[in-house]
């Protein structure tokens, strides 16, 4: 079955071995570059990964499942999204635009595959 549209898994290739099992290539992760629409959030206590995305990302079906997008856009890069975020960090967020038009779109996804 392939990822579901917006999947980050979407960006990896399947690769059989000689036994026939299935194996995912690493995927290369959009990390933060400068773009006039993204913002800074500033971490308050209980804030989440998740719940950040599903914020930012409203408008779109499963807003939460992005948070991975958040996590990847950071200059040092947040690995475990269940580890709870230090109250008063920066985080940098990528805006709806970026989120759909580059970090998800279709040129990215031909030139890294």
């Amino acid at each position: 079955m392939a990822p579901h549209a917006g999947s980050r898994h979407s960006f990896t290739l399947g690769i059989r071995d000689a036994g026939g099992r299935l194996f995912l290539t690493e995927r290369e992760p959009y990390r933060f570059r400068e773009h006039a629409d993204s913002r800074i959030h500033v971490v308050a206590q209980g804030d989440t990964l998740f719940d950040l995305a599903g914020r930012y990302f409203a408008s779109l079906p499963r807003a939460c499942g992005f948070w991975w997008a958040i996590a990847d856009f950071q200059p040092d890069p947040i690995i475990d999204p269940t580890l709870e975020l230090e109250p008063g960090r920066r985080l940098l967020i990528p805006s709806l635009r970026v989120l759909t038009d580059v970090i998800l779109g279709e040129q990215r996804r031909r030139f890294e595959a």
